[in-house]
């Protein structure tokens, strides 16, 4: 995953109304539910049939860390789809709030600078960049592929103000992220 992957999954979790289960035994339990059968969450979080039984049954309660890292991704992946789905028809409506310290480049007509240098914005993008991000990521779309949907929304919004400056400013490019984080 990259940094805007990792963005909107925080974003999500955020919008969790209640946690997910907390015992390794109630996370298997979920999981099953969720996927139907122990061979299928064999499948997704890489042992074995029986050791998801042994999880279930409560024999194993603390499995190594890298397997119960992906016990606890597999959960919060499927936890609330219908909160996470609800924020992003929401979001999608009304826009998203990006915050970012990174560096910026540009390509601006001759005359002016067109230097990279780092900057910490906060700046609300509208719905239809909102949407994009969306699209994009359901997509598969690649992180740069995202980052160039925030950066265009960064150039319409921050840098040329809805078209009331810089008109000459093409090729807004986000690089070097010190930190992105979402919210909607």
């Amino acid at each position: 995953m990259g940094e805007i992957d990792d963005a909107i999954e925080r974003a999500d979790r955020e919008a969790f109304t209640r946690q997910p289960p907390k015992t390794l035994q109630a996370r298997i339990n979920f999981l099953i539910k969720q996927l139907k059968t122990t061979k299928a969450v064999a499948a997704e979080i890489g042992v074995s049939q029986r050791s998801v039984e042994r999880y279930r049954k409560g024999e194993r309660k603390h499995p190594p860390k890298g397997i119960a890292a992906r016990i606890d991704d597999a959960v919060r992946r499927r936890w609330q789809p219908q909160v996470r789905k609800r924020r992003r028809k929401q979001a999608a409506t009304t826009g998203i709030t990006v915050e970012t310290r990174a560096r910026f480049g540009y390509t601006a007509p001759i005359g002016t600078t067109d230097d990279g240098r780092f900057r910490r914005l906060t700046v609300r993008l509208p719905a239809h960049y909102a949407q994009r991000l969306f699209d994009a990521r359901d997509a598969g779309a690649s992180d740069q592929q995202m980052r160039q949907i925030i950066a265009e929304g960064f150039k319409d919004i921050y840098f040329q103000d809805s078209g009331n400056r810089a008109m000459g400013l093409s090729d807004v490019t986000l690089n070097d992220i010190d930190y992105l984080d979402l919210d909607y």
